[in-house]
């Protein structure tokens, strides 16, 4: 098969060496930077070794990269996806099979929108792998498996040779979802995120310094873990107005085998993926402030947080958390656009 991932990000490296490292699929790249990759990928792993991985095309022209691929697998962030669908949707192949590999940043409500329906889409309900870039366009570092990935499939009679190709791409057992909604909408980093940005900075404004950078996981407060709980009950009365099956999406408290706020906490703080993550900063005059233009904030609130809002006030569903949180993040974040006018 032949296999194009779209966009360069940490995930893209890893994804796109991961798999070119079997020597079993041709890979190719479509990214803003041909220039800056080597054909060679190499993705350090914790108990793989080294994978190393030739790219068969490196392309920022999306009709040479889509053209005569099979799957089209878009790691991007939720501001990109709906740019690239655009760019790539008159050279995709009738059956060729497009996919996010996260789905919580509004891929199949955009999708669906822009793509005929002769092409089936496929979203994971979360990442497949934890990803840092080491040298741009050559070498990352894959820090973390899932043990399993939750796959939504739609515009698809018979997903099961998809969901068969893609698990054996990603070496990880994959279980079909019943809706798309079950992919789309996440209490992973949509909730995550914003739960311990606004624990750190509710009170920040741009006369606020700080004198160093906190670590994200490590430093983990109970203020942000109950944050994270309530919004996480709140989006599972949601869940019972959509069409979604029990138990797919498990609440917070399941899936990190905790029982409270204090728990959660010591849970987050002890997970070896997430250790020496830095909290998104920028240093400016001695000091640091929230970097507003990092992904915690260009994503997962507009593309993350926002959409759950907006399902919550179009199914009447009371979300006072999710919609306080929502708020302080857009005001920041347009207060700061207003502000570098």
């Amino acid at each position: 098969m032949k296999v194009c991932i779209c966009g360069g990000g940490n995930l893209g490296h890893v994804i796109a060496g991961f798999i070119a490292a079997q020597r079993q699929h041709d890979v190719c790249m479509l990214t803003r930077h041909p220039e800056r990759w080597q054909q060679q990928l190499c993705i350090e792993t914790p108990d793989r070794g080294l994978l190393e991985g030739r790219l068969d095309g490196i392309y920022n022209d999306p009709q040479k990269a889509v053209a005569d691929a099979d799957i089209v697998l878009l790691c991007l962030p939720g501001f990109s996806i709906c740019e690239v669908l655009r760019q790539i949707k008159d050279y995709l192949q009738p059956q060729t099979a497009v996919g996010s590999v996260v789905s919580s940043t509004g891929f199949f409500f955009g999708a669906m929108q822009l793509l005929p329906a002769c092409n089936p889409l496929f979203g994971f309900q979360r990442v497949p792998f934890i990803a840092r870039t080491i040298d741009y366009g050559h070498r990352a570092r894959l820090t973390g498996y899932k043990n399993k990935l939750h796959l939504a499939v739609e515009h698809c009679d018979h997903p099961e040779p998809l969901r068969q190709a893609l698990e054996a791409m990603l070496r990880t057992p994959i279980k079909l979802l019943d809706s798309f909604y079950e992919a789309s909408i996440s209490n992973s980093n949509p909730l995550l995120h914003p739960s311990r940005i606004y624990s750190m900075w509710k009170d920040w404004h741009e006369d606020i310094t700080y004198s160093r950078i906190p670590l994200f996981y490590e430093e983990w407060t109970d203020e942000a873990s109950r944050l994270y709980i309530d919004m996480d009950r709140e989006l599972h009365v949601l869940l019972r107005k959509l069409p979604v099956s029990e138990g797919s999406i498990p609440t917070v408290l399941e899936y990190y085998e905790s029982t409270d706020a204090a728990t959660l906490t010591r849970k987050l703080q002890s997970i070896e993926a997430f250790k020496g993550i830095p909290a998104p900063m920028k240093p400016v005059g001695g000091g640091y402030v929230p970097d507003l233009q990092s992904r915690y904030f260009t994503e997962d609130f507009p593309y993350g947080l926002a959409i759950i809002d907006r399902l919550a006030k179009e199914h009447h569903v009371e979300a006072p958390t999710i919609r306080q949180l929502c708020q302080w993040g857009e005001q920041l974040i347009a207060t700061h656009a207003h502000a570098t006018e």
